[in-house]
């Protein structure tokens, strides 16, 4: 059932961007003409009509001659299908709805929809409920979720219901596979969840989202269930979830109508745990119908112009759900007709709940309320689901979380990304500007496809570590977020030390985090798999690292207003490469000034400095012991203060620390440079700015943090 009841309170707005590592900063909007949904749902009430074909035939025939354009007939209901299921009967629930003369309900509907050039689009009404006393409750009690306090079942305008575990993966494997076989089955024109794919705030305390909860986060469950990470943490669950589901959808039909119908957005994420505003930023979502049942029309009128639908319907097509009527509470016609009006000047389609209110069960007579809807909609309005594709994610710019260690071995400092690679578990690799490519261990790996190349590829990092492995393509995951196509990854089988580093990062066995690697000069594959993100999200980067709080983070998606403060430098151009995609640049800044007391070097500015995460201890590579005058290779003192100049760039001075990754300054002869010095900057120098990266203009910025 929907949502019946008008709610009586309001809940003050408030986007909630986060999600699975992932927080959407600025929406991307394209505006173009929408497709008027103007629809009715088909449920349970409706039922003797749906059985019957000559019923079924008068029901369209009517619906099509007052212009309407889409039906959504109920195909999931209190724990039961409304169509024969092969994935229900392996599990020994009956099936009850056969229609008058045996026929299989749902495919007689879809039929003769697309016979009056209706769209049908069955509507997955109950998502994760089921009563309690149903055959799915009873066979699988371990997928219920509960309440702190042990009660397993809320009251809906469903009446008593249990709830199905969104985050127990024989659940989402249950569902995936009833919604498959719907659209399989069927051909389906899409799939409608409404706001009962979600989950009640006050449940999650079953020992299986206990224990996943307290795996993931090393803490238990809060004891207020409104707490806003737990209201997170479980709302993210869902949205992945809904993401594979999606996917699930479009590798069967690529076309097919993903739909979803919530209440408004505000109720959706802090009592339903269900961010739908988060999903349609994904690409998940290809229509959106909120549900607004009130009676006054400036209650309703409120529910029109917040900021998540005026977002969402430059997107996709956007419709609201519009009560006619219950059989004990009619609702006049003059009502609806406000609602629809009030709904179409603003460019919004609607959908009634439910056909048998529409003109049935109804305070003014039959014929009336079908004129009123004709003049409603005096003009056919065909929907095409010829040219749906795939939508890519519309984030101008996100941030990611950078943590501090890697899921596997031990390192002093760092910044560590977590990625999917190949499907797998999300894994903390170390995120290196100094070089350029994705190398993990094989381990890392899901089970998506990989197309491996047989090339054997090897990396020497800047401690000395060699990297050896196979180079192969395959898809990249950070939090929800995906590479649109497979990128060059190095599955390392080997590493071990040059002969002049014996204590690089692979002595002694330590197990290797993998590396994502975000330099823009690659010379060779793997290439920087960034350059692959969607959209806007490709053009550039930004760390903003913060050691004392810890909350730094990884901003991708340059913006006019991120860019704000940054002081930029030039960088210089490459020559492009076949197999590297977008523009190539020496990632090393020109003309850095370079001081450092105790010595001859007075602001010597033929320096080139490159800013490296992947170095724990910064250093200076010197072409010949000549250009360090009276300084010798090895460690500076803490008396030699450093100071690193760009003329309105940069301004960075420090006294050299002792501690690796805390301002340790090496000083080295290397005879092979191709410049009289080179500084690496190491990992401190993001302690204190912000840097940014911009691969499209050739540019890398600095802005001191406060």
């Amino acid at each position: 059932m929907k949502r019946l009841f008008p709610v009586l309170f309001a809940l003050s707005f408030t986007t909630v961007l986060l999600l699975q590592n992932l927080t959407p900063a600025t929406a991307q909007i394209s505006p173009s003409p929408r497709q008027e949904i103007r629809g009715v749902w088909l449920t349970n009430n409706d039922f003797d009509i749906l059985r019957n074909r000559a019923k079924v035939q008068d029901t369209l025939t009517q619906l099509r001659r007052l212009n309407f354009n889409t039906i959504y007939p109920v195909v999931w209901n209190d724990g039961y299908t409304k169509y024969p299921s092969a994935v229900t009967q392996r599990m020994g629930i009956p099936y009850f709805f056969r229609g008058t003369e045996g026929q299989d309900v749902i495919a007689d509907i879809i039929s003769q929809a697309r016979s009056q050039g209706l769209l049908a689009i069955p509507w997955f009404e109950f998502g994760f409920m089921a009563p309690l006393t149903s055959e799915l409750a009873s066979q699988h009690p371990d997928w219920l979720t509960q309440k702190q306090d042990g009660t397993q079942t809320s009251i809906s305008a469903a009446g008593e219901v249990a709830w199905l575990n969104p985050f127990h993966p024989e659940v989402q494997q249950f569902i995936t596979d009833l919604v498959v076989e719907i659209i399989t089955k069927y051909n389906a024109d899409g799939i409608q969840f409404d706001d009962h794919m979600s989950l009640p705030v006050d449940f999650g305390y079953d020992k299986y989202t206990i224990n996943l909860y307290r795996q993931e986060t090393g803490n238990p469950p809060p004891p207020n269930p409104q707490a806003q990470a737990w209201i997170k943490w479980r709302a993210d669950k869902i949205t992945a979830f809904m993401v594979q589901l999606n996917q699930a959808v479009k590798a069967r039909k690529p076309n097919a109508i993903f739909a979803v119908s919530p209440n408004y957005y505000d109720f959706a994420y802090k009592l339903q745990l269900q961010d739908w505003l988060n999903w349609v930023r994904l690409g998940v979502v290809d229509e959106l119908v909120v549900q607004v049942y009130r009676n006054d029309l400036q209650s309703f009128n409120s529910k029109l112009i917040t900021p998540e639908i005026l977002e969402t319907q430059q997107l996709i097509p956007t419709g609201i759900g519009i009560m006619t009527g219950l059989r004990n509470r009619q609702v006049s016609m003059s009502q609806i007709q406000s609602q629809v009006r009030a709904a179409q000047e603003r460019g919004l389609g609607a959908v009634f709940f439910y056909y048998e209110s529409l003109w049935d069960y109804a305070p003014e007579p039959v014929a009336q309320r079908q004129a009123a809807f004709q003049q409603l909609f005096p003009n056919p309005a065909r929907r095409d689901t010829s040219q749906i594709t795939a939508r890519k994610p519309s984030f101008n710019t996100i941030s990611v979380p950078l943590y501090t260690k890697g899921s596997v071995g031990q390192r002093e400092r760092g910044y560590f990304l977590e990625v999917a690679v190949a499907g797998g578990q999300p894994r903390r690799v170390l995120m290196d500007t100094g070089s350029g490519g994705l190398r993990v261990p094989r381990e890392f790996l899901g089970n998506a496809p990989i197309n491996r190349t047989g090339q054997i590829v090897r990396e020497v990092l800047n401690d000395g570590t060699i990297l050896e492995g196979e180079l192969v393509y395959t898809s990249m995951r950070m939090g929800l977020i995906a590479t649109e196509e497979p990128v060059p990854v190095q599955i390392v089988t080997s590493r071990q030390c040059v002969a002049q580093k014996p204590n690089c990062s692979a002595r002694g066995n330590t197990p290797f985090s993998g590396i994502i690697g975000v330099n823009y000069a690659e010379r060779s594959l793997p290439y920087n798999p960034l350059r692959k993100l969607p959209g806007n999200l490709s053009n550039g980067f930004i760390i903003a690292g913060d050691r004392t709080s810890g909350n730094s983070s990884l901003i991708l998606g340059l913006t006019a207003q991120n860019r704000g403060g940054f002081n930029l430098a030039s960088l210089t151009q490459q020559p492009a490469m076949n197999s590297i995609p977008g523009n190539r640049w020496d990632s090393r800044l020109n003309g850095v000034c370079l001081t450092i007391s105790g010595s001859a070097m007075k602001n010597t500015c033929n320096a080139k400095m490159l800013a490296d995460t992947g170095v724990i201890s910064s250093f200076i590579d010197f072409k010949s012991a000549s250009l360090m005058g009276k300084l010798k290779p090895g460690r500076l003192s803490p008396n030699n203060t450093l100071k690193l100049s760009i003329p309105r760039i940069l301004d960075y001075s420090l006294a050299p620390g002792n501690r690796n990754g805390f301002n340790v300054w090496n000083l080295n002869v290397s005879p092979q440079l191709d410049q009289a010095m080179v500084v690496n900057s190491g990992i401190a120098l993001f302690d204190r700015y912000n840097v940014l990266f911009d691969p499209v203009n050739g540019q890398e910025g600095f802005r001191l943090r406060s």
